[in-house]
This record gives structure tokens, sequence and C-alpha cells, in this order.
């Protein structure tokens, strides 16, 4: 359910398909996201899941299994 809703919330960034979203998918190389993409990513994550991700936690986000172990270490 989380990665469904992590997908969502990219997909709405990144203007992309939400099946396309894969675990393993990474955010610069394979959905072509900038750095501005990737906080507006991260801003849309924090409100869904009521949690806040430190910027130094943003710059080591590489893939969407990345993002959601950082959501899981944030919702304790």
């Amino acid at each position: 359910m989380e990665f469904e809703k992590v997908c969502k919330s990219i997909a709405e960034v990144l203007n992309v398909d939400p099946a396309e979203i894969r675990p393993d998918t990474t955010f610069l190389e394979d959905l072509g996201a900038d750095s501005l993409d990737i906080y507006q990513i991260i801003m849309k994550i924090e409100e869904e899941f009521e949690i806040r991700i430190n910027e130094k936690d943003v710059e080591n986000i590489r893939t969407v299994e990345e993002a959601m172990r950082l959501i899981t270490d944030r919702r304790g």
C-alpha cells in the first residue's frame, strides 16, 4: 500500500504512468527527474505520510526503494 502511494506521488510530479515505477527505478536515470522534481516528490511524500525528511537525506535518495526505506525509518 505504501509503495502505491509513493508511486502515485512520483507519477503526479513527473507525469509518468505509476505502473512503470518499480522499487529499483532511479529518479534521475529512469524517470528523468531533476533536483527540483525530487524535492517536489519529497514534499508530496512528506504530506502524504505526515513525516519530515531532512534535506541531507534527500540528497542520498537515488531509487524508489531508497525513498521507501526513508519513509519506513521516519514512521518508526
